[in-house]
C-alpha cells in the first residue's frame, strides 16, 4: 500500500499513525483474519474459497479503511464499491450473516493491532481517540450496510 500522508495536513497525529499502521500491516491483519475464517464454524462459504483469495479480499478491505481514513476516498466510492460487493457475494452464495460477520472479524483484526502497537496507550487526547474510533466504526458501517443493499438489489433482479 503507498502512503499519501504527507498530503493529508489535516489528519489528526492519531488518525497518521493508524494510517501507517493499516499501510505497514495491511498483509498480517489479513492474514490474521484468515486464521479466524479457517477456525470459525459460521463462515462455510468464506472457507470455501482459497486461502490467498480470502488474504486478498481482506487486504482490500483494510487498504479502503486506510484510503477512508486518510479521506482518500469520496463516499460515493465506498458506496459503490460496497454494493457491488454485497451483488457479488449474493451471486457467489454468502449469506448475509457470513458477510456481515467477516467485517466484523476484519474490525476486530484491526483492533488487536491497534491495541498490540498501543496506539491508544499513547493517546493522551481523549478527542483524538474518539475520532479515530468514530472513523473506524463509520467505515465498517457504511460498508455493512451498502454491501446489504447491494446484496438486497440482486435478489430483486
Amino acid at each position: 500500500m503507498e502512503s499519501n500522508l504527507q498530503n493529508q495536513p489535516f489528519l489528526s497525529p492519531v488518525s497518521r499513525k493508524l494510517v501507517e499502521i493499516i499501510e505497514n500491516n495491511a498483509l498480517e491483519l489479513a492474514t490474521a483474519y484468515l486464521k479466524e475464517v479457517k477456525r470459525h464454524p459460521k463462515l462455510k462459504s468464506y472457507q470455501s474459497i482459497p486461502e490467498e483469495e480470502v488474504v486478498r479480499r481482506a487486504y482490500v478491505v483494510f487498504s479502503q479503511l486506510g484510503k477512508w481514513i486518510s479521506c482518500e476516498m469520496e463516499s460515493e466510492e465506498l458506496k459503490n464499491y460496497w454494493e457491488d460487493l454485497g451483488r457479488q457475494r449474493r451471486a457467489e452464495g454468502f449469506s448475509l450473516p457470513e458477510i456481515f460477520l467477516s467485517l466484523c472479524l476484519e474490525r476486530m483484526q484491526l483492533w488487536l493491532k491497534i491495541q498490540s502497537e498501543g496506539l491508544l496507550d499513547n493517546v493522551l487526547d481523549l478527542y483524538q481517540a474518539l475520532e479515530l474510533y468514530n472513523r473506524i466504526v463509520n467505515f465498517f458501517d457504511r460498508a455493512l450496510y451498502y454491501a446489504i443493499l447491494g446484496y438486497g438489489h440482486h435478489q430483486d433482479k
